[in-house]
């Protein structure tokens, strides 16, 4: 039997016949706590968040990597991830974020559909990197309380 690796590659090569949790997300099968949207993007809550506001933004078309992608659906994403810094940037009165792709398996990507991970910086969060924060285990229920009332609040920025 081939390695992890093998397997994962082996898998998304038959992708076509699978579903994945962000289109489940996509359609409506699976809740999200949205953050914002656009004609090409959307954004929701991260369920199991390094911090308060760890966001996920995710094209409409699900492709496993960034080059996957049109120009154009490049583009809009990228306009979905200024879109969810400003939400943030308000509602956690800040300008400094950490943005990070998981482009591909090989460099820890666990859901195949390309997303982005944004997460707003404020004094005095420890200042990690991304990978610093990650845990080792996700064996914990996410909050999906605290997830909704932030997602509600975050709602009402302009």
């Amino acid at each position: 039997m081939g390695s992890t690796s093998t397997m994962n590659k082996d898998i998304v090569a038959h992708r076509s016949f699978m579903t994945t949790l962000f289109e489940k997300i996509l359609s409506g099968e699976i809740p999200s706590h949205r953050v914002a949207e656009g004609e090409e993007w959307y954004a929701f809550l991260d369920i199991f968040p390094r911090r308060a506001g760890h966001t996920l933004v995710i094209p409409q078309r699900g492709v496993q990597r960034l080059a996957d992608l049109t120009t154009g659906e490049r583009a809009q994403l990228m306009e979905g991830i200024a879109r969810v810094q400003h939400v943030l940037g308000q509602h956690f009165d800040t300008t400094d974020f950490t943005v990070c792709i998981h482009d591909g398996p090989l460099a820890g990507q666990e859901v195949p559909h390309v997303h982005v991970h944004v997460l707003p910086r404020t004094e005095n969060d420890g200042g990690s990197t991304l990978m610093a924060m990650w845990p080792k285990s996700t064996s914990v229920e996410p909050d999906h309380a605290a997830l909704a009332s932030l997602a509600a609040d975050l709602q009402d920025v302009t």
